[in-house]
């Protein structure tokens, strides 16, 4: 009898041990990647305690073999568009074809593109980003997996972990302004007990409004008196103009994109209002080697019809190196010497 008991004591222990563990890792995982979450929300919109909440699902808050050997965090398979590093891991079938990532935060970042890009999930991008059950039953219909309890799993590990924190932070920081902002280079959590010292930092960095040696300042800064951000490559312009209270067709006039487009595939300038016709301090600007106009009315923030008619400028051509682009009306001694470049 007394035996008996022992082993459930000690059944009891290890139980408790196991449980305490996943919560150590849980702890750690949110501790780690929460501020990846945060500014995926900024940049696309994917609310952070959902991000968090499917991160540690599909990874095992960073303990299973797949996020260890490829930094998959979110489950996402090859799919025919892929043509990044991939690794093979039984799923569904056997040796299935997953993608792998160079860091944890590129991880993220293609999660919710993923989640942006594809049509099914559009319907859930009209939600209020703090309805996080809506968000995890739309989720669990679009077919993101094939646990039937999947939406029920998300919601208890974000009322679990109180997640929605994170949620209503990045909300906040959307009515302040404030766009993502720069994180340490982040490795795995890996197993507990040999996880990385470096981790995220977690300080808001407020935007510096300098532009030094053409590096351009986090945040919103100004170009021309204008309202400028400097936007990296994966960003949602739909989510952009939402974050900023502009009409989706409006932010694409302020910068002179003609084309529909949602995620941008370049770093670039994006104006979140209208820019000035000239240039409030200088005469001209002069042509870098590959600089094209519309590269130019963005980094002097004046708008692009306007330098066409200042330097007697056909659409489709575009000025050589070295030449002068005048950014003010009047008469200038000589025009742009103009060569027909293919800017695509």
């Amino acid at each position: 009898m007394r035996r008996f008991i022992l082993i459930l004591f000690f059944s009891a222990t290890l139980s408790l041990s196991a449980v305490t563990q996943s919560n150590d890792a849980v702890k750690q995982y949110i501790d780690t990647y929460k501020e990846l979450a945060i500014n995926e929300e900024l940049r696309v919109g994917v609310p952070a305690a959902i991000t968090l909440a499917q991160g540690i699902l599909e990874s095992e808050a960073g303990q299973s073999e797949l996020s260890i050997a490829s930094n998959n965090h979110f489950g996402i398979k090859c799919k025919s568009e892929w043509t990044g590093a991939t690794v093979r891991h039984d799923d569904d079938a056997k040796k299935e074809c997953f993608r792998s990532y160079p860091t944890v935060e590129d991880s993220y970042r293609d999660h919710s593109d993923f989640l942006k890009s594809r049509p099914y999930y559009a319907s859930l991008f009209r939600l209020d980003p703090s309805d996080y059950r809506s968000w995890a039953y739309g989720l669990k219909r679009a077919g993101y997996a094939t646990n039937r309890d999947y939406a029920t799993q998300l919601i208890k590990v974000i009322n679990d972990n109180n997640l929605q924190e994170y949620t209503l932070t990045a909300m906040e920081r959307i009515k302040n302004g404030i766009q993502a902002v720069a994180v340490k280079e982040n490795k795995p959590v890996g197993k507990l007990g040999g996880a990385s010292d470096e981790t995220i930092n977690d300080e808001t960095q407020q935007p510096d409004n300098e532009i030094i040696d053409g590096v351009y300042p986090q945040g919103e800064f100004t170009i021309n008196q204008t309202k400028v951000i400097y936007a990296t490559t994966g960003t949602s312009l739909f989510a952009l103009a939402n974050n900023n209270n502009i009409a989706y067709k409006k932010l694409l006039e302020y910068n002179d994109i003609d084309n529909k487009v949602d995620i941008l595939q370049n770093d670039q300038l994006i104006f979140l209002e209208k820019k000035p016709k000239k240039s409030i301090a200088t005469d001209y600007h002069v042509v870098a080697p590959s600089e094209t106009i519309e590269e130019i009315a963005q980094k002097e923030g004046v708008q692009l019809e306007c330098l066409y008619e200042y330097n007697k400028m056909q659409k489709g051509l575009q000025p050589a190196q070295g030449e002068k682009i005048y950014l003010r009306p009047g008469k200038p001694s000589y025009y742009p010497k103009l060569i027909a470049r293919n800017t695509k």
